[in-house]
C-alpha cells in the first residue's frame, strides 16, 4: 500500500512540474509592449513627450508598397529579415517595401533618414491585401503642424553640411529663391540668345549660396548637361599644366535640366566655404547637352568676400 501511495505522489509531482514548465513556456512566448520604465539600477525613464510616434505600414508578399519622401533618402534600417526595402531604381526619394516571406506573424519596424535631416519611423505588419500601396509622406516644413514629431525635436545633421541644419539650409535656399533679389549686376555671360548671370552670393554659418539665372531668349529649349564650379589660374603659360580645383555643390534648389524657349529660370546652389587666391579665379560653367551654347563667367575673391550675410529669412 505504501508503494502505491509513493507511486501516486511521484506521478502527481511530475504532472505538476510539467504543468509549470508549460505555463512558463507559454508566458515566455507571449510578448506585450514594454512600458520602458523598469530597469535595474538608477535609470531615468524616457517620457512620452520624447517619443516619435511611428506610422502604421502594412506590407505583403505579392505586392510592393512604395513610400515617397519629400527629400532624398540617406539611411534605411529594417527591424527584421521579414522585410525587404530598397530605393526605387532611378530615384532618390522613393522607397519600395515588401514582405520577404508570406504571413510573417510578428510585427517589425522600419526607420528612414532623409537628406533634409528628417527622421521617419514605421511599425510594419503583414496583410494579405494592403489598402495603402502608395504612400506620400508629409514635408514637415510645410504641413502646418509638428505631426509625428515632439515639439522640441532635434534635427539630424549631415557630415557635408558641418554644423548647419539640413532643414535650415533648405529654408535659406527657398528664401533666396523666393525673394529673387539681384545683389550682383556685373557678372554673367551672354551668347546665342542665352544669358547666364550670377544674381547674388550669400553666406551663413560657413556655407556659401550662389543664386544663378538662365534666360533663354531663343525658341529652342536649352538642355542642361552639367554645371561646374572650379578654381583655375588666371594666367597659364604655354606648356604649363593647368591645375583645377573643382568645388562640388552640396545642395541645389530648383535645379532644372531643361529651360524651354523664351523662358527664364533660376537655381540656388549651396557650396562649402572657400576663398580664391589672388592669382586664381572661380569659373562657373554651364554646358548644353548635345549643343554648342555653352556659357561661363568668372568670379574673383573680391566678389566672394562681399557675400551677403543672411540674418533674416522670408519664405512666405
Amino acid at each position: 500500500m505504501k508503494k502505491i501511495f509513493l507511486v501516486l505522489a511521484l506521478a502527481v509531482g511530475v504532472m505538476t512540474a510539467n504543468a509549470q514548465e508549460v505555463e512558463t513556456s507559454e508566458k515566455a512566448t507571449t510578448t506585450s509592449p514594454s512600458t520602458g520604465d523598469y530597469f535595474q539600477g538608477y535609470t531615468r525613464p524616457l517620457t512620452f513627450n520624447r517619443m516619435i510616434p511611428p506610422y502604421a505600414l502594412e506590407v505583403t508578399f505579392n505586392k510592393t508598397v512604395h513610400v515617397i519622401f519629400p527629400s532624398a533618402i540617406r539611411y534605411v534600417d529594417l527591424g527584421s529579415a521579414d522585410l525587404l526595402a530598397a530605393k526605387a531604381d532611378g530615384t532618390e526619394n522613393v522607397l519600395r517595401v515588401k514582405a520577404a516571406l508570406r504571413d510573417f506573424s510578428r510585427e517589425s519596424n522600419l526607420a528612414v533618414i532623409t537628406e533634409d535631416g528628417a527622421y521617419y519611423t514605421f511599425n510594419v505588419k503583414y496583410a494579405d491585401e494592403p489598402v495603402k500601396l502608395s504612400v506620400e509622406m508629409v514635408d514637415f516644413l510645410h504641413n502646418g503642424e509638428a505631426v509625428n514629431r515632439p515639439n522640441n525635436a532635434l534635427e539630424i545633421y549631415m557630415n557635408e553640411l558641418g554644423q548647419e541644419s539640413p532643414l535650415l539650409v533648405k529654408l535659406i535656399m527657398q528664401s533666396i529663391y523666393k525673394n529673387d533679389r539681384r545683389e550682383i549686376k556685373h557678372i554673367g555671360s551672354k551668347r546665342f540668345g542665352v544669358q547666364y548671370t550670377l544674381k547674388g552670393i550669400y553666406t551663413h554659418n560657413g556655407l556659401l549660396y550662389f543664386h544663378l539665372q538662365l534666360k533663354n531668349s531663343s525658341h529652342v529649349p536649352f538642355n542642361v548637361d552639367y554645371i561646374t564650379f572650379k578654381i583655375v589660374d588666371k594666367k597659364v603659360a604655354k606648356r604649363t599644366a593647368i591645375q583645377e580645383q573643382v568645388i562640388w555643390p552640396l545642395r541645389a534648389h530648383n535645379n532644372l535640366t531643361v529651360i524651354g524657349g523664351n523662358r527664364t529660370e533660376r537655381v540656388v546652389f549651396t557650396l562649402p566655404k572657400f576663398t580664391i587666391p589672388d592669382d586664381k579665379m572661380l569659373v562657373v560653367e554651364l554646358n548644353e547637352q548635345e549643343g554648342g551654347r555653352h556659357q561661363s563667367f568668372t568670379v574673383d575673391n573680391a566678389d566672394l568676400v562681399r557675400a551677403k550675410v543672411i540674418n533674416e529669412l522670408k519664405v512666405k
